[in-house]
């Protein structure tokens, strides 16, 4: 290996064009840093001729993202493209198998292909890295494999989706339905191609199996992870969840239990006064809590090309320090599977239900509560329109799996019109 750390870039997109700005821009400050040149030898995208503004005529050019991997002249394979399979899984196999280290940002190759990828790495005495692939620019995994090592991981907590975030945010500060809300993020470009990644909770639910795995030694477990999206909030949660003092997030939590590993992507209420409560916009926030330094709260930008781009760089500093650590914090041979525990933290919960204009229909709505064991903490019937009213119920402490019975037997009244809409209310 020559004096240099020699990058072979895959993928020119907003971050792959920010790291190559990164290297051009402050390739003085990476040697004195780093104690030897950081370079880019060669790079590869769809189109060789597109205009991305930056000056890519010092590199060789690769069609092949799997070629560029394979390459003498490159020491880190940095992928960028995306994807859980095809180029991107193809392209890190034949790196590895080519005794390169690896940085990406790819949330969802590793969420599924995580392990195996791991464990060939570390049998050639490689690394794959991934900071930007969780959190944009926030050092969430540094602040996990090192800076937290030392302790037992009690939660992983976190929005980690600024998209929802933004939608949830402009819903109540301009009074938007969700669907005006939705259109305006998608006209701002804020949402995937497949937009159900964002809305539907599958791309934060990726991050949150990464951060399960490094928190609590576990395979990473994406099946695991219960997913719910924001599509049924309405602006009338939103106002109820203020009148409370609470906001509604899309909230990953992640604890070891007595059942196995509760993982679950959803949206909750949490208090208004508290950090996550008070996150708006497209920001991030990981709330992690340890058993000897209590609660860290991260905050920053969860996207966009400086602060991602300055993650894929945070991973390439170390392996040119020659910082070494396993890809998941400890060697991936000894990462445990363990049993999915769904819900199992009891917790008090709002639920919202359209209440049919009939006699005794509250009374049945209480009764199929006492019937699955929820007890009611406060019930509020707001204004109908002489055929519907709506109802908010906030439960005590109770179990996801009471409060679904529960909502069985409000289909069995006749009395509920409807979906009833239930969140948990997050102790934070």
């Amino acid at each position: 290996m020559s004096d240099a750390l020699r990058l072979g870039i895959a993928g020119l997109g907003t971050v792959g064009v920010g790291v190559i700005r990164i290297v051009q821009k402050h390739a003085d400050m990476l040697r004195a840093r780093t104690g030897r040149d950081v370079v880019i030898t060669a790079v590869s995208a769809r189109s060789k001729d597109k205009d991305r503004g930056v000056d890519l005529s010092a590199y060789a050019w690769e069609d092949d993202p799997v070629a560029l991997a394979a390459r003498d002249d490159v020491d880190v394979y940095v992928e960028l493209m995306g994807g859980e399979n095809g180029s991107a899984k193809a392209s890190i196999e034949k790196a590895i198998a080519c005794g390169k280290d690896v940085v990406t940002a790819n949330k969802a190759l590793l969420a599924h292909h995580g392990q195996a990828l791991a464990e060939a790495a570390e049998a050639k005495g490689n690394v794959v890295r991934f900071e930007a692939a969780v959190a944009g620019g926030i050092p969430v995994i540094k602040s996990l494999t090192e800076g937290l090592s030392a302790n037992a991981v009690t939660r992983v907590m976190g929005v980690m989706n600024g998209t929802c975030n933004y939608i949830l945010t402009r819903m109540e500060d301009a009074g938007l339905s969700y669907k005006e809300a939705f259109d305006e993020a998608d006209g701002l470009g804020y949402l995937e191609a497949d937009p159900n990644l964002d809305v539907g909770g599958i791309d934060a639910g990726h991050k949150l199996a990464l951060l399960s795995s490094i928190a609590y030694g576990t395979q990473v477990d994406f099946e695991g992870v219960e997913l719910e999206g924001i599509g049924a909030i309405t602006i009338e949660d939103i106002r109820n969840a203020a009148d409370m003092g609470y906001k509604i997030k899309l909230l990953g939590v992640a604890q070891m239990t007595g059942r196995g590993l509760e993982q679950r992507m959803s949206p909750c209420l949490v208090p208004a006064t508290s950090p996550l409560g008070q996150l708006v916009g497209g920001t991030n926030m990981v709330v992690l809590e340890g058993d000897s330094v209590g609660q860290i709260v991260l905050r920053g930008a969860g996207a966009g090309e400086g602060p991602t781009a300055s993650a894929v760089m945070a991973d390439v500093m170390d392996i040119a320090r020659g910082f070494r650590c396993s890809t998941f914090g400890q060697p991936a041979a000894s990462l445990k599977k363990v049993a999915s525990a769904r819900a199992a933290v009891p917790a008090p919960y709002y639920i919202r239900i359209d209440l049919l204009d009939k006699p005794g229909a509250m009374g049945k709505v209480a009764s199929a509560l006492g019937e699955a064991g929820v007890s009611i903490h406060r019930m509020r019937q707001h204004d109908h329109d002489g055929s519907h009213a709506p109802v908010v119920i906030v439960t005590h402490r109770t179990t996801r799996q009471a409060l679904e019975h529960a909502i069985e037997l409000f289909g069995q009244t006749g009395v509920v019109s409807g979906d009833p809409v239930a969140l948990r209310i997050e102790k934070v």
